[in-house]
């Protein structure tokens, strides 16, 4: 099913681009502005996210990867573990010294990522009306680079969807929207706010390696509304443990549409294939969100594993 959608996204885009707004073109921080969302976070509301942190217990975000992690086709990924030039000997120098290097060959986009504003777009135009014709190149963006992404330190939060359903993985398909968003942070005794990082956990990231054809077909996720809610509320990025976010199958004809309102519309980021579970079970639903991803210059995604404290 994911292969399909995949290969009629060129087809079906065009003529299911969202009716929005004629100035969403323009970010309200400025012509030049490539940081989107990330504008949100102040010194202040850094020292006040730096407060939560009772416990010293830290929480890895990030899915350990490897040539077997699925991934929306055709994107792949391998290592290859090298020891260059010594070849037939014991060692360099007196001391006999061996080192390991290691090759990655693969696509960026594999595992827990981070997207950047370079990513989606509508008609070929992106977050603050870059036009794909005037920054994009194939040795790397011009504009909107991940590199471009300043370290994001914010207060987190937890959306512990799963426990909300009453289910170990919530159902493909199942949207998330005010209704549900609200119910949940109400449930929890949770607020979210302006400059927070917001984490939706499904549990279906606990399906890589036990069922990789459901987890590649479809996934619960965000939906329209509840997109335009989390940017109404000001966050940095929203993140969850599936592999896209938003919900699939799609809430409508349009391909991608969540994508499209957070990163091409709003400069919001996302996190995908984050690891939700420890979080979960420990009803942790507030802590200090870190994370500083790799500056590949050019980029528009980057593997990431940030840290959850608390």
């Amino acid at each position: 099913m994911l292969k399909t959608i995949a290969s009629g996204v060129s087809a079906v885009l065009l003529m299911a681009v969202p009716a929005v707004a004629q100035d969403w073109t323009k970010s309200k921080w400025g012509p030049n502005d490539e940081i989107g969302a990330a504008n949100y976070m102040t010194p202040e509301l850094v020292v006040k996210a730096a407060s939560l942190v009772k416990t010293g217990k830290t929480y890895a975000l990030g899915i350990a990867v490897d040539s077997k992690t699925p991934a929306y086709p055709p994107r792949a990924f391998k290592i290859t573990v090298v020891q260059p030039g010594q070849a037939g000997i014991p060692g360099l120098g007196p001391s006999k010294t061996t080192y390991n290097d290691d090759i990655i060959e693969g696509w960026v986009g594999v595992g827990s990522q981070l997207d950047g504003l370079g990513h989606i777009g509508v008609e070929h135009v992106y977050y603050n009306g870059n036009k794909l014709a005037d920054f994009a190149d194939p040795t790397g963006l011009k504009k909107l680079g991940i590199e471009k992404v300043p370290p994001i330190v914010a207060r987190g939060v937890l959306l512990d969807m799963a426990a909300h359903y009453g289910t170990d993985v919530v159902k493909e398909g199942t949207a998330f929207n005010v209704k549900e968003i609200e119910e949940v942070a109400k449930k929890q005794g949770v607020e979210i706010r302006q400059g927070d990082v917001v984490l939706f956990h499904t549990g279906w990231v606990s399906l890589i390696g036990k069922d990789d054809k459901r987890y590649n077909s479809g996934e619960p996720g965000l939906g329209v509304e509840g997109a335009k809610y989390l940017i109404g509320k000001g966050v940095v990025a929203v993140g969850a443990d599936t592999w896209g976010l938003e919900v699939l199958p799609f809430e409508s004809k349009n391909i991608f549409e969540v994508h499209q309102i957070l990163l091409a519309m709003n400069g919001t980021y996302i996190l995908e294939n984050m690891d939700t579970a420890e979080l979960a079970k420990d009803k942790a639903y507030e802590f200090l969100f870190v994370l500083g991803q790799p500056r590949f210059k050019g980029a528009v995604q980057s593997m990431i594993n940030p840290i959850a404290i608390r």
